[in-house]
């Protein structure tokens, strides 16, 4: 009996020990957690130095809210007015009517005109222009609708379109418009935060969040003239000619298209830059078309190390000359086919786009430098400037 009352006693004992020691555990671990956040840690509160490039806040994110709310009054919806397919005979959904007749319009007539939805817009003035994509109008008919923000639908005419940037000008009847004003685009810089605004799949004046993916993109596919801003900011089907926003709530480019395998938003999309943008609406309003500089008919193309070795040019950068016309500026000034064009106005030639873009925003009448190779010798031709020969824009 005394084993057992002494074991009794014993397994007592051990156990209200170990209520208490777990009971203080508890309480210093409490304890700490307690210290851990009210106590600041060795160092908190001192200004840390930030490396070179680093974002000035890291605690939160930009709030754009206002300059949402600033510009999204001036993104419109774009539509065609479109003769409706539906016949307002009383016999159309007549199966027995439709197996002579089917679709074709018949003594009653065709129905009201309707709505197409085609893209988005941007007010540029507060007197009625309205910047879109020329594939937004392209040939989608002349008559057209403005959709604005307040719920008004204005009819719109096409002042110009110009293929080369996939730009088009619209102008409606109105004053007072709520405008977006403009950004200069050359001091966009890759990680600046930009807001799309648009359209897409009819979802009217939907923004978007991203940033400047890239500058001067370029051999896109989609346009003649290419020095799109890339942007990860979603584009959709539908955001074709709405803006691109920059932190100070300006207009800084008309977006234009999306590189996609599925047909919607992957995280790459192109925009028109602003300034581009700006100097097509003006010589569209001025002129009803877009004034180029051209040196003639040539055609280039890419300068691979193969062919840089073969025809003894020293630097791998460049264009070869390989097709051109006699009657044109270039061939008058000497340069032939076979040549390698490598500089324009002492600027190095990247590749066939960039050359293009150059000679285009040369002015016209004026006398440019070309600098090439020939049979491994450096030449250089002076060549005018002549315009262009295009077909005005519609009007």
């Amino acid at each position: 009996m005394k084993r057992v009352l002494f074991a009794i006693v014993a397994v007592g004992a051990g156990f209200i020990g170990g209520l208490v020691l777990t009971g203080r555990l508890h309480t210093s671990l409490a304890s700490q957690a307690a210290l851990a956040t009210t106590q600041p840690a060795s160092g908190a509160g001192q200004a840390r130095p930030q490396p070179p490039g680093a974002a000035r806040s890291l605690g939160a994110w930009p709030d754009f809210t206002d300059i949402a709310s600033q510009t999204v009054g001036a993104v419109t919806k774009i539509s065609s007015l479109q003769p409706t397919r539906a016949s307002n005979s009383p016999f159309a959904n007549d199966p027995f009517f439709r197996y002579f007749f089917g679709d074709e319009p018949d003594m009653f007539g065709r129905g009201d005109r309707r709505d197409a939805p085609l893209g988005s817009g941007v007010v540029v003035s507060s007197d009625g222009y309205v910047l879109t994509n020329n594939h937004v109008v392209g040939d989608n008919g002349d008559e057209f609708t403005i959709g604005l923000a307040d719920k008004r639908e204005l009819r719109a005419r096409v002042i110009g379109t110009d293929a080369w940037t996939d730009i088009a000008l619209l102008k409606v009847d109105a004053r007072g418009l709520a405008v977006i004003p403009w950004g200069d685009s050359s001091k966009l810089r890759v990680a600046e935060w930009v807001l799309a605004i648009g359209n897409p799949f009819q979802l009217n004046q939907t923004v978007t969040l991203g940033i400047v993916s890239a500058l001067g993109r370029a051999n896109v596919g989609v346009a003649a003239y290419e020095d799109f801003i890339q942007t990860d900011a979603a584009i959709n089907p539908g955001n074709s000619g709405g803006a691109l926003i920059n932190g100070r709530g300006e207009l800084v480019g008309i977006n234009t298209a999306i590189y996609s395998q599925s047909g919607g938003y992957q995280g790459v999309g192109f925009a028109v830059p602003s300034n581009l943008a700006r100097k097509v609406m003006n010589d569209l309003i001025k002129f009803g078309e877009v004034r180029r500089g051209t040196l003639g008919y040539i055609e280039v193309a890419p300068l691979t190390e193969r062919l840089a070795q073969e025809l003894s040019v020293p630097i791998e950068k460049g264009v070869l000359v390989s097709r051109m016309v006699r009657n044109s500026a270039a061939y008058d000034a000497g340069i032939r086919p076979g040549d390698v064009i490598v500089s324009f106005n002492l600027k190095p030639i990247e590749d066939s786009a960039q050359l293009l873009r150059l000679v285009a925003d040369s002015p016209i009448g004026s006398t440019v430098t070309v600098g090439a190779y020939r049979d491994g010798r450096k030449i250089e031709f002076r060549v005018p400037v002549v315009a262009m020969r295009q077909r005005p824009g519609r009007q």
